[in-house]
């Protein structure tokens, strides 16, 4: 899961981030490059974040445009200065990613893909292996730096904890009997995209009602339901965290229709359901297919601080509270000290924001 987030994520804080900044009037450099920031000296180009935005806007049926996309731009290249002086920081403290932190980590991501298959995803991005490399690298580096800076000096205590749940007891009573549950979809509508790791889709109902057979009877031969469903689950919002769809109140599955309620009251944790079709409500033929999986359920009443699940709960609460505080006072700190000169800021100023 981690690895498909890199798709995502990249040292500039996403590596989909990559946005188009789109400047007429920027500083230029003595090799013709555009020059649309500096920090403490060093200068940001127009190519570099020209990827970015590429990268962002391939494959979308409306592009950014007018005062929508000089914000864009604005926060793209915000970005890009905070990597920058991040980066700055790394190699003062000597926690710049190494050639081998950086190869082993794309090997990790690389391994549920064929070469092609990894390629064909760089193209769609619109990106290189050396752009995808370089920014794994500011990943990996900003992940050093904040781990050494912020992370490793929080320490929450077993008195925070049960302050935390004193003052909170109501959160940990729960008034009816929750669900965990997982879902593999898939539809038999052609033409929609998904997201799931084999670009596996059926075109219609024929094609869907055997690929759900092939992945039910794969579930009962013991292959992994997450696994499933990122490989083949046609949802777009589940897909990629193996179908996952976090907590849901009983009250939500009566709320069901009632061959999935059905199916999904009868089981016990780690148990999923037949395969159970999904109706046209016009005229109640099948559109596609679904198997539920119970990952675990939670009985309704007060949990007690002594269940460990109560303490882990509380303790990453408190941990990534803190974290997000720190991590925003460090930023500040560390731009404070820097000197940043923004010159497509100015030229949007100083247009009255008719920057193209």
């Amino acid at each position: 899961m981690e690895n498909r987030n890199l798709w995502k994520r990249a040292g500039l804080v996403t590596v989909s981030a990559f946005l188009l900044i789109g400047l007429s009037a920027c500083n230029r450099n003595s090799s013709g490059g555009d020059v649309m920031a500096s920090v403490n000296g060093r200068k940001l180009y127009r190519s570099e974040v020209d990827k970015y935005y590429l990268n962002q806007t391939a494959g979308s049926e409306q592009q950014p445009a007018g005062e929508q996309a000089v914000s864009l731009r604005l926060s793209i290249l915000n970005e890009l200065i905070e990597t920058e002086i991040l980066m700055q920081r790394a190699e003062k403290l000597g926690l710049l990613a190494t050639d081998e932190e950086v190869d082993r980590k794309l090997n990790e991501i690389k391994s549920p893909y064929t070469a092609e298959e990894f390629n064909k995803r760089l193209q769609d991005k619109k990106i290189s292996l050396d752009d995808f490399k370089r920014d794994l690298r500011r990943s990996l580096t900003r992940d050093k730096v904040l781990n050494k800076e912020i992370t490793s000096r929080i320490n929450i205590t077993d008195q925070d904890v049960s302050g935390y749940y004193n003052d909170h007891k109501a959160e940990f009573n729960l008034i009816e009997a929750q669900y965990h549950l997982a879902k593999i979809v898939v539809s038999g509508v052609g033409g929609t995209q998904v997201r799931n790791l084999q670009n596996s889709k059926a075109q219609n109902a024929v094609e869907a009602g055997k690929k759900v057979q092939t992945i039910a009877n794969r579930l009962d031969s013991g292959d992994d339901f997450a696994t499933m469903a990122m490989n083949y689950s046609e949802d777009p919002e589940t897909s990629n965290n193996g179908g996952d769809l976090g907590m849901a109140p009983e009250s939500a599955l009566k709320n069901a229709d009632p061959a999935t309620r059905d199916a999904v009251m009868k089981l016990k944790p780690g148990q999923y359901t037949p395969v159970i079709p999904m109706l046209n409500p016009t005229n109640h033929q099948p559109v596609g297919y679904m198997i539920v999986k119970l990952i675990s359920k939670e009985p309704a009443g007060q949990r007690d601080l002594k269940d460990p699940r109560v303490q882990q709960a509380i303790r990453q609460q408190l941990r990534d509270r803190r974290e997000q505080l720190l991590k925003a006072a460090y930023y500040e700190t560390l731009r404070d000290d820097a000197k940043v000169t923004n010159y497509y800021a100015e030229q949007v100023l100083k247009n009255a924001g008719a920057v193209k």
